[in-house]
């Protein structure tokens, strides 16, 4: 196979890839806003606080609640979720456009190769960025909900315990979780698209300067140019005879 058609073949695999990943973003990322109505988990501030058991005095003792103090910017959780929606338009896109060419036999031009570049850069150093703050604002959360691992559960735990929120927090985890990796599996792919689009338009760039050479230089090979090889060769002269004058 040839290069380009390799080249072209693993550019539609990762935008399929892309596609796939971003939804295992965007789909729990709206799960996970839709259980705590609308507010951002993701840098909530919050402390635990004793209530005693007004409802059975029978049963001596405290029960700890959870208090938010403030939740988290929604600009945090609308982040992860726009790059997420990208790699899904973009993969689909994409890689309809890829089959396009891989049918049809040709590939972008020059130009159009580097505003591919030029893109997946700029979406991978958004995508890292996003993955970043997605990682930051879940270990803020569960530092609040474990109230910095003094609680003898783990974050993922957590889950099972009621934090008497005016929230759905029994899948907060798995939610961000999977978000979280989602999103990583995200970057990753967009550095893959950086590189194999640079790879193709360093091909296609080679192509293009060594394309109108290739003649010349099989001109150079066989000894001859087209010009000495289209004229027909001259009869040969007879030798000339000399004269003597008397």
């Amino acid at each position: 196979m040839e290069l380009d058609r390799r080249l072209l073949l693993a550019h539609c695999a990762v935008h399929a890839l892309s596609f796939a990943a971003g939804l295992l973003v965007v789909v729990p990322m709206a799960l996970n806003g839709s259980a705590f109505k609308g507010r951002c988990a993701l840098f909530s501030t919050g402390y635990w606080r004793a209530e005693s058991r007004a409802e059975a005095p029978e049963q001596p003792g405290d029960v700890s609640q959870l208090v938010v103090q403030q939740w988290g910017p929604l600009a945090a959780c609308q982040f992860a979720t726009f790059v997420g929606i990208f790699s899904v338009l973009y993969g689909a896109a994409q890689g309809w456009r890829c089959l396009f060419y891989l049918h049809g036999r040709h590939d972008d031009t020059l130009f159009s190769s580097f505003l591919t570049v030029l893109l997946s850069v700029c979406v991978l150093f958004l995508s890292g960025g996003a993955s970043v703050l997605l990682s930051m604002g879940l270990a803020s959360w569960c530092d609040t909900v474990t109230d910095n691992n003094t609680r003898p559960y783990s974050c993922a735990e957590s889950q099972s315990v009621p934090l008497y929120l005016d929230v759905d927090t029994s899948s907060f985890y798995t939610e961000l979780n999977l978000a979280q990796v989602s999103l990583w599996a995200v970057t990753a792919l967009w550095l893959a698209q950086s590189i194999l689009a640079f790879l193709r338009l360093y091909h296609s760039h080679s192509q293009h300067i060594s394309g109108p050479c290739l003649p010349r230089e099989k001109e150079l090979l066989l000894g001859h140019s087209p010009s000495e090889s289209g004229s027909s060769p001259s009869p040969p002269h007879p030798p000339l005879t000399p004269t003597i004058l008397v």
